[in-house]
């Protein structure tokens, strides 16, 4: 894997590439802002509204979601990872590697830790890993997800497979909980429920165009989508911008992570371009 420090959006990042594939890595939160497979097609979505100054998450991309998911707790919305610098650790031939570590009384959150990702490219493919180590005497407890915002062309026209089955959380009606029926989950107005306990691939079909999403060691998988109403009262989206992704997002939020002291947690997100269904 080639790497290059550049400026992108007036913020540190690191471009990698290899196999005909580009990334592009942000500092600010080790946030992938883009994927490009050797077609030249953009994998990842990135509002043009999106902030990159210091304490502001990017609205895109894949955002790295710690301590906590959403509004479940005490600290801020997704937590804090995602708004801090992070720092490049290594870049090898297979990934590239970057660190945020905490210590209690340098931030809001009262233990030592380190959090770890790595993002491995490949001509098809793009693993990223996360790793949360305990450093501090006492266990901590957390929720995480990698919010992955993946490019479509119209959300309208997107059917998501190997979710029929599952018991979820549908946020979007107020928390109920229901069973997936549904053989083709269809994306029709605001979206946004957490699937439980989720083993199997996810694909997300587009047209004849697959995306293959897999994951390990994180237990639920979220999928969400604001929806015409929700999305214009978000400022960092332009009008119509939600047609243009479905965050399909490896989560572990309704079981949360205790973890003990001098322990490691350790899951990733992988997602594949599927040869075209011609």
């Amino acid at each position: 894997m080639h790497a290059q420090p550049v400026q992108w959006h007036g913020t540190p990042c690191l471009q990698l590439q290899a196999d005909g594939a580009s990334a592009m890595v942000a500092l600010h939160g080790a946030q992938l802002l883009s994927w490009r497979t050797p077609d030249g097609r953009e994998r990842l979505f990135l509002s043009e509204r999106a902030r990159f100054h210091e304490g502001s998450a990017i609205r895109g991309g894949i955002p790295v979601i710690f301590p906590q998911f959403g509004a479940r707790g005490s600290l801020r919305k997704h937590g804090f990872a995602r708004l801090h610098a992070w720092r490049c650790v290594g870049v090898d031939t297979h990934a590239a590697r970057f660190e945020l570590a905490g210590v209690p009384g340098d931030g809001e959150w009262p233990h030592a830790f380190v959090a770890r990702v790595r993002v491995e490219l490949g001509a098809q493919h793009l693993g990223i890993g996360f790793e949360v180590e305990n450093r501090g005497a006492e266990p901590f407890t957390f929720t995480a997800a990698l919010h992955s915002y993946l490019r479509v062309d119209d959300c309208a026209a997107v059917v998501l497979h190997g979710l029929q089955g599952l018991r979820y959380e549908d946020s979007a009606a107020g928390g109920t909980l229901a069973l997936e029926q549904a053989s083709m989950l269809r994306v029709d107005g605001e979206l946004d429920r957490v699937y439980a306990a989720v083993s199997a691939p996810v694909e997300l079909h587009e047209g004849n165009a697959r995306l293959q999403v897999t994951q390990h060691g994180f237990g639920d998988v979220v999928v969400w989508n604001p929806g015409a109403a929700l999305a214009a009262r978000i400022d960092d989206l332009a009008a119509g911008e939600y047609r243009h992704f479905v965050c399909v997002e490896a989560a572990q939020v309704l079981q949360p992570v205790r973890l003990p002291p001098r322990a490691c947690w350790r899951a990733g997100q992988g997602l594949r371009v599927m040869p075209r269904a011609d």
